[in-house]
Order: C-alpha cells, then structure tokens, then sequence
C-alpha cells in the first residue's frame, strides 16, 4: 500500500475541496483562491510533506516543471541568497530549478543556456547582466520566457529585478558628507555590468549635490584582489588626500581594507571605507562594514514570481521591479581626518 500523500489528505486538513488544494498550489490559478485559504492549504502541504507529481502536472500542461537560472559566480556571496529565493518561491509551486554557473565567460554562458533549452525549461532567470548582451537579445529573438536579476542589459526588453542601486550610493555619499569627507574616492566595477555603470553614476551625482570631490578608479573585476590591487596604484602613487573610499561591492571594499593595512594606514582613523550588498559575515570583518543592504532573497522570489507569471499568460512584458534598499552603519565609516593622507 502506497504512503503517498494526495491532494484529497491536504484538502482535508485543510478543510477545503481537493478542487481548491490544487488550484492554490499552482502558480497559474493561486489567484482565483483566497489569499487566506491559500496560506492555508499550503501549510497543511507542509505540515504533511505533500510533493506535486510534477511529471504528471508536466502532462497535462505540456510543461518541463522546470526553469533554468543562470548566475556567474556561485561563489560570490551576493548569489546563493538569490537562488534561494528563487527555489521558495518555485518549489510549492511544482518547480524545480537547474542552477548553472558559467564563471563569467560568454562561451560557458551560452552552452550552459542550450543545454537548458534542449532540457526543455519553461523559462530562465539570469543575473550575467552584460550591457551589451548577445545571448540574451538572440533569446528574446527565440520567443525565450525570461527575467533578468540583479543586473539589466541594454535593449534587451526582458523583465528585471534590481535593487535600487542609485539610491544605496546617493544615501553613501550623503553619510560620508555628514561625516565631514569632501573628497572621496570610488572603486568602480569592471565595465560591461549594469551595476557599475549606474553605481558610478549614482556616486558622481551624488558627490555634485554635496559638494563632495569625488575620484572614480576602474577595477577588472568583483573581487577582493582587484579592489585591492586598484588602490594600491592609488595610495602608491600618493594622490588626492582623499578620506573615503565607496567601493561598488563588498569584495571590493574587503580589498581596500587590506591595500589600506599593506600602507600602513587605518580604516576608518585615515580612511573611511564603505561597501555595497552587505553580504554574510560584513557585520564580523575588523573593521564591521558600513554598506548597504540589498535584497537578494527578495530579488529572487520576485523573479521566480514574474516569470511564472509570463508562463501562466504565455507572454512577456518589459516590467523593471526595484527593490529597496538600506544603508547599514557600522565601524568602517567615522569622521574624515582633519589633515588628509597625501
């Protein structure tokens, strides 16, 4: 005798029809339940351990069940946050996901994406996030159900979720201002990203409202040995007396702490240096991280939402969803020196 639990068991602890238990837990029908009924009939789901026969729903619907999520770096902290809220939100839904990593490289990205399709995925959501994104303009070409995540790419109309990055630096600089820094320097993110480039922006306008001198220094990557390698040219050569540095992410700003230490110099009694993501652990490095906090749990769950959205209606729109984002204080910002390093 099979121990399988049916939609009839979840029905009747719920209380409900087994018709309603099975329209709650689709992310085609959950509208047409009652939010509150919704709620719960999924924690009797839970409660029992109910798992949908997604080969057979997969059948009556002509649906993988699947979606493919492509990132370039699992490794990065900012990622696995997303992809677990991608996967709670598609999972009692009847989803699964197929996470690739294509460690940055076109090549990798664009076979790991034909491998999905010819798996036949639903859809994909994509965090690459190129400006100039081949792959995903020949995808849009395809009739491909996608949304991009965290980063966007230029005239490619697929969804996006992002947070509000601009405003994160403009709430940056204004601290720093208060905190008496007037010239402060940026370590940008490598070029091609939607995220560097509206960072950068972000903080150069910011440093106009204020009347702030700010200095934009490229880096070649997201990481800590290129924040760190970035300013090291900077404080070698002895330029500006700035008494702040904003870096475009965390791993980044980890890099400036330890270019900082190399020189000698303390952060934040010589240098103020402040992140961007707040990703796990910023609270424990010495000194605790001042960065901002962007919502990458949230950001996934909203791109699994948009996206079986567009394969409920079978169509995509150019929605572009911006999450908040908060300013987190902690020992790395303190008041700007009144002699600057030179």
């Amino acid at each position: 005798m099979s121990n399988r639990i049916t939609l009839a068991d979840v029905a009747k602890l719920a209380g409900v029809h087994p018709g309603t238990v099975s329209r709650a837990l689709s992310g085609k029908t959950e509208n047409q339940v009652n939010a509150a009924t919704v709620r719960r009939v999924r924690r009797a789901a839970k409660q029992l351990g109910y798992m949908p026969n997604a080969m057979a729903r997969g059948l009556r619907t002509r649906s993988s069940m699947t979606i493919g999520v492509i990132v370039p770096d699992l490794m990065n902290p900012i990622f696995p946050p997303m992809v677990r809220g991608i996967d709670s939100y598609l999972a009692p839904r009847g989803f699964s996901a197929f996470v690739v990593n294509t460690d940055g490289k076109d090549a990798a990205e664009r076979t790991l994406f034909e491998s999905l399709m010819e798996r036949q995925v639903d859809g994909f959501i994509v965090a690459t996030g190129h400006t100039d994104h081949v792959l995903m303009a020949d995808a849009l070409a395809r009739g491909v159900l996608a949304v991009m995540v965290n980063r966007e790419a230029h005239g490619v109309s697929f969804p996006s979720v992002t947070g509000d990055d601009a405003r994160g630096i403009h709430e940056v600089v204004a601290h720093l201002s208060e905190l008496g820094h007037r010239r402060i320097l940026h370590l940008a993110g490598p070029r091609g990203f939607s995220t560097s480039e509206i960072r950068e922006s972000a903080f150069q306008a910011a440093c106009s409202q204020t009347g702030a001198a700010g200095r934009v220094v490229p880096t070649s990557s997201y990481s800590i040995d290129a924040g760190q390698s970035a300013l090291d040219v900077v404080l070698d050569q002895g330029v500006d007396g700035f008494t702040a540095v904003v870096a475009a992410n965390d791993l980044l700003a980890l890099g400036a702490y330890h270019s900082l230490r190399m020189h000698g110099l303390d952060c934040p009694g010589d240098i103020s240096v402040v992140g961007f993501n707040d990703m796990p652990f910023a609270g424990d490095f010495l000194p605790p991280m001042t960065t901002v906090r962007s919502p990458h749990f949230e950001m996934g769950v909203e791109a699994a939402r948009l996206l079986l959205e567009q394969i409920a209606s079978g169509q995509s729109s150019a929605v572009s969803v911006k999450l908040p984002v908060a300013l987190v204080v902690r020992g790395s910002s303190g008041p700007a020196r009144r002699r600057a390093i030179s």
